[in-house]
This record gives structure tokens, sequence and C-alpha cells, in this order.
């Protein structure tokens, strides 16, 4: 098992963890040092540190240290085998407990145009979650470090995605758009950020068959169209720059 690969994993997926290293041992120790072992709030995800009650009293630790819910330093813990874990051995260990949080801001994206390309590379290095929807295969394998997921029909995805999420319609026009939107009004109406690319002009054409669709004026009136804030040209690196730049506006907001 490759402990840096169930990492990433934990990473992509958004999941907090504490990563133990068994740094030091000293007589009877249950493992050699340099083992390792993956906590999250959940328990032990993946390696070891040498199993019974020492491996029960290192999860116990990092996971008090993923409940605080904020930052912790690396921490260095020595424990007496006998005195400390209440084991028969002799000995000694020392653990480096190491705590990677992470961001849970879930991006999805209808669309895998031009802009799209752009902004997903704009957004990958940052703190998110991008996943990218098209029924066009040849669009989605263009993609590059973001979940790419190509469907036929991409509104019938939505039921999938947390109501929490950002959602994103960037696809071929808005007779694609409005299907996905009232998937969207449907499943999470009080999504943080739900918005079109396109004009002034579009945005009320999508508004209003959305509202006679039966949509709620509320959702009607947070829907942003068009997305992004008004600078740069149009150019698909430039426009995609304004619409990371109101994602990020949009996530400071939420977090007030």
């Amino acid at each position: 098992m490759n402990l840096w690969k169930e990492c990433q994993h934990l990473q992509d997926e958004a999941v907090s963890f504490v990563v133990v290293t068994m740094t030091g041992a000293r007589g009877s120790a249950p493992q050699d040092p340099g083992a390792k072992m993956i906590v999250t709030e959940n328990g032990l995800f993946a390696g070891t540190v040498g199993g019974g009650k020492v491996e029960m009293a290192a999860i116990q630790k990092a996971k008090e240290i993923l409940t605080a819910k904020t930052q912790s330093q690396p921490q260095l813990t020595t424990w007496n085998l006998q005195t400390d874990i209440g084991m028969s051995c002799g000995g000694e260990v020392t653990f480096l407990f190491e705590h990677f949080p992470q961001s849970h801001w879930p991006i999805i994206i209808f669309g895998a145009g031009h802009v799209s390309q752009a902004l997903t590379r704009v957004l990958s290095p940052l703190a998110c979650q991008i996943t990218c929807v098209d029924s066009r295969e040849d669009w989605i394998k263009k993609l590059e470090n973001i979940k790419a997921i190509h469907h036929p029909h991409p509104k019938e995805m939505v039921k999938n995605f947390s109501p929490q999420s950002f959602f994103l319609c960037m696809t071929m026009g808005h007779a694609h758009d409005v299907p996905i939107l009232e998937e969207i009004a449907s499943h999470a109406p009080d999504c943080p950020y739900v918005g079109v690319i396109g004009s002034d002009v579009k945005g009320i054409k999508i508004k209003k068959e959305l509202s006679d669709l039966g949509i709620s004026q509320d959702f009607i009136k947070k829907l942003r169209v068009p997305i992004g804030l008004p600078i740069g040209s149009n150019h698909p690196q430039e426009i995609a720059i304004s619409i990371a730049a109101e994602l990020i506006q949009a996530r400071d907001k939420r977090l007030i």
C-alpha cells in the first residue's frame, strides 16, 4: 500500500486526516521506527504502527487532534508502554502526529468547453474539489488534475453532488443549461452559488424559461448570468480569471 497515494485520495475528497509516524523506540516496541498510519475522524484509514493498545492510544490522540477543528502544529509524543499504555512489556515509543486539515469547497462545472478548460486550470491549484461533467467525451478527455465525468445526460448527475456545491453551467447553450438548472433548483435550492456563462440577454431568456417551469423566484434571483467579475476581455483565459475571482468572492462571503 502506498500511503502517500492514500493521503492524496483523502485530499481529493476534502477529508481531514492525521499522519502518525513512529520516530523512536526503546525496548520491546511493537513496530520499527518509520512505521506510519493515517487516521481520519472515523478512525484508522490506512497503515499501522504496531496494532494493539499502543496503536489504539495513537488513534485516539489523532482523533482528538481532528475533532479540535483547528490547525495543529506537528506534535512529538513519547509514551512508556507500561505506565502510559498499560502494556506488560517494557519499552518506550515516540510518535510524530502531523495534522492535514482540508477545506471543503466543491465546485461543479457543467460543460468542458474552452472557458471551462481555462477555468479548471486556474482553479486546480486552489483548495477546492472540482468536478466537470459533459456529454462530449473528446472535451472531457482534455481536462487534467480534476474529476472529469463523461455522461450522455449531464442533468442526471446533479443529484449526486452536495447541495452545498458551487454550480456553474458552461454548456453549449441555454437549451442545455435550462434542464440542468431545473435539476439544481430541485436538488440544491439553497446552494451558495449557481451561475451560467453568457450575456445579459441570455440571462433574461433563461430566467423567463425557469419561471415558466415553476422554479421559485428565490432561486431565479440568486442565479448569476453572466458569471464573472466585470473585468478583462473575451479571451477564454481572462474570462476564466474573472469567474475564478467571483467564486473566491462568493466563497469568502459564505465564510464571514
